[in-house]
C-alpha cells in the first residue's frame, strides 16, 4: 500500500521539472516504505534507502539552482528547510547502516508529514517565479 500519492491538487507546483521530479521522490519514498512494512531484507530496505536520500539530494539541488537563477527571494529559507531533512535522514541513513536504527513505519509517516507541509507552503512559493 501506498505512503503518499502524488496529485496535481494536492501537491502539484505547476512547475514542470519540480512535479517530474516530485512524483519519482514520491515512488521512491512508497517502493522504501513498502519493503520497510513489509518485513524486506534489510540489504533491500538499505539499497532502497541509499537511493532516496541520493535522489532527494540530487532534487534540493536542483530546486536550489532554478531559484537561484531565478533570483527567488524565498530561497534562503527554502534551503534551510532542505539542509534539515537532509541531515535528519543523513543520521537515520547512518544509523541504519550501523544497525543502530531501522526504517519504521513512524519514520516514513514523518517522511510523509514533511512533504506534506513543505510542497504546498515552499515549493508552491516558488511556482510563480519558476513556471
Amino acid at each position: 500500500m501506498s505512503l503518499i500519492n502524488w496529485t496535481a491538487d494536492q501537491y502539484g507546483t505547476n512547475v514542470g521539472f519540480a512535479d517530474e521530479e516530485h512524483q519519482i521522490l514520491f515512488g521512491k519514498l512508497n517502493k522504501l516504505y513498502d519493503l520497510a512494512t513489509g518485513g524486506a531484507e534489510r540489504s533491500a530496505i538499505g539499497g532502497q534507502l541509499d537511493d532516496l536520500i541520493a535522489y532527494v539530494v540530487g532534487h534540493f539541488a536542483h530546486e536550489e539552482k532554478e531559484m537561484a537563477a531565478a533570483q527567488f527571494s524565498g530561497i534562503e529559507a527554502h534551503k534551510a528547510e532542505h539542509q534539515a531533512l537532509v541531515a535528519t535522514c543523513a543520521d537515520l541513513q547512518k544509523k541504519f547502516h550501523a544497525g543502530e536504527a531501522d526504517v519504521t513505519e513512524e519514520v516514513g509517516q514523518m517522511v510523509k508529514g514533511w512533504l506534506d507541509s513543505h510542497i504546498p507552503t515552499f515549493d508552491r512559493g516558488y511556482s510563480s517565479v519558476l513556471s
